[in-house]
């Protein structure tokens, strides 16, 4: 995959993940875990019959067992991406948690500065600050409230940068481990992260409250809003650099607070519009830059 096509295989990735707060509005009775719960299991159920067709299941199962420690990091890792974010959409409002979100390139950045030793070229520090100015910003106007149901959101939330930065720094150690080589296949660690959060949160759901529609619903964002987009981001890592990886997951906060903002009437503020336009404006910045970069190169 060419770095250019890579790039738009992550921009369609933060536009399918942006749409489970819009979907989580329109849910009839499921809450709490069991929003959970459904959207994991969709997730599990349809990236066993995504990565069966793409590998086959012997490889598939082979690759899960011999997969080593990173795989299973990195599937601990997707688990509680997945849980928290749901956790946190049913506690605050959708551009709350996408905004706390958006702290994974400075996460990022920092881990993979300490732990590999990155050295990272101006302009992504550039965009890293632009983004953060505009993360501040959106902070300032959306975290004046001492709601304490808005800031369990806001805390549960913090778990997906965090999780994200980890996830993105272990990928990016293995593409550097294997050098030119094939490497270890990581998307099976997609499917362990799926199962692990469906697992974790099956005992809270219960009782099920859900309506047929609301499991529809639920299960359908687990194939569409998860399974083929995370798929897509882990294709992606291999050629893209952990910050760069973090930066254009950013877009999942601007694609996001629009569809919340068009389908279920929660209007951001004016902080939100601006911070996100700073946000927006240092991922095309970024890119630009480093497209100039490589053909001078």
């Amino acid at each position: 995959m060419s770095h250019g096509r890579a790039v738009w295989v992550m921009v369609t990735a933060a536009m399918l993940w942006s749409i489970a707060g819009v979907v989580a509005r329109h849910l009839q009775a499921a809450q709490g875990f069991e929003v959970t719960f459904w959207r994991s299991a969709g997730n599990a159920v349809s990236l066993v019959v995504l990565l069966v067709w793409l590998r086959g299941g012997g490889t598939l199962w082979r690759a899960v067992r011999h997969g080593g420690r990173t795989l299973w990091l990195s599937g601990l890792c997707w688990s509680v991406m997945f849980t928290a974010f749901m956790m946190a959409i049913t506690l605050t409002t959708v551009a709350n948690v996408l905004v706390t979100m958006a702290i994974s390139p400075l996460l990022t950045a920092l881990l993979a500065w300490m732990a590999l030793g990155h050295r990272l070229p101006a302009r992504t520090w550039g965009a890293i600050v632009a983004a953060g100015a505009g993360i501040a910003w959106m902070y300032a106007g959306e975290l004046r409230t001492g709601d304490a149901r808005h800031w369990a959101g806001i805390g549960v939330a913090l778990g997906v940068p965090v999780a994200a930065a980890i996830n993105w720094t272990l990928l990016q150690h293995e593409k550097a481990r294997s050098g030119d080589g094939p490497g270890t296949d990581y998307m099976p660690a997609v499917l362990i992260g799926a199962t692990l959060s469906a697992l974790f949160t099956l005992g809270p759901s219960l009782p099920f409250d859900a309506t047929p529609r609301d499991i529809a619903m639920l299960t359908t964002l687990g194939l569409v809003q998860l399974a083929i987009p995370c798929l897509m981001a882990v294709a992606a890592a291999r050629v893209l650099s952990a910050p760069e990886m973090a930066l254009l997951g950013l877009l999942e906060v601007i694609f996001g607070v629009l569809w919340a903002w068009l389908g279920a009437g929660e209007t951001p503020a004016g902080a939100v519009l601006v911070g996100g336009a700073l946000v927006l404006g240092a991922l095309v910045a970024n890119e630009l830059l480093g497209v100039r970069a490589r053909r001078l190169g």
